[in-house]
């Protein structure tokens, strides 16, 4: 008995010292999400957005499915579970961040360069609208629409594709004709409006000429 005693203790310290570590889960988007438990990844949970799935919300660990469920309450429940029980698969934890602050900013200010956009500390502006933001967390590129702040952090996979897909969001920007931009006061016109104005033709009134 004592035999058994001894080799079970350890096994029991582990145990309690998972259960005692919090889970928390962190929002990619609407149907992403990373489980940590403490500063370590053990999970994550996505969508699967194929017609006719009845198990949609997957678990995932070291990029395969481990479980489906037919909720994200199901996904949350089965990773907390295993976890403290010891039965979750181990997540292989990835090489620290070594990209500094600094230089994402300078990825980002880049890009944003050659779309014609302006990075400021608040976000990312076409003139006087601001687009959204950029950032990378954990070495994942995301970016967040302006115009859209309630779905979260939206995964991409660089710095280019977060920018190319902000830029894509001015296209929903209500054009002001050229006709009144130009009674507008000079100060308050923007650089999208003052490209729209390079590009005006005013309209020339063409006479008719009736043969006597």
């Amino acid at each position: 008995m004592t035999y058994g005693t001894l080799t079970q203790q350890p096994v029991e310290k582990q145990v309690q010292a998972v259960s005692s570590e919090e889970i928390t889960a962190i929002e990619i988007s609407f149907y992403d999400h990373e489980f940590f438990a403490g500063q370590k990844l053990i999970a994550q949970i996505s969508y699967d957005h194929a017609d006719f799935v009845t198990q949609p919300w997957v678990v995932m660990i070291n990029g395969e499915e481990v479980h489906r469920a037919n909720t994200w309450a199901k996904c949350h429940h089965y990773i907390t579970w295993h976890y403290t029980q010891g039965t979750l698969p181990e997540q292989k934890q990835q090489e620290a961040l070594t990209t500094t602050s600094n230089e994402i900013m300078v990825q980002i200010a880049a890009e944003c360069e050659k779309y014609g956009l302006e990075l400021l500390d608040d976000g990312i502006y076409h003139g006087d609208i601001k687009l959204g933001e950029i950032g990378c967390t954990d070495n994942r590129w995301w970016f967040v629409r302006a115009s859209e702040e309630y779905q979260g952090r939206i995964p991409c996979d660089s710095a280019l594709d977060a920018v190319w897909s902000l830029s894509m969001v001015d296209t929903d920007v209500e054009i002001v004709p050229c006709e009144e931009l130009l009674d507008k006061p000079f100060e308050m016109v923007t650089a999208r409006e003052w490209e729209l104005l390079r590009g005006y033709k005013p309209a020339l009134e063409t006479k008719k000429f009736v043969a006597a």
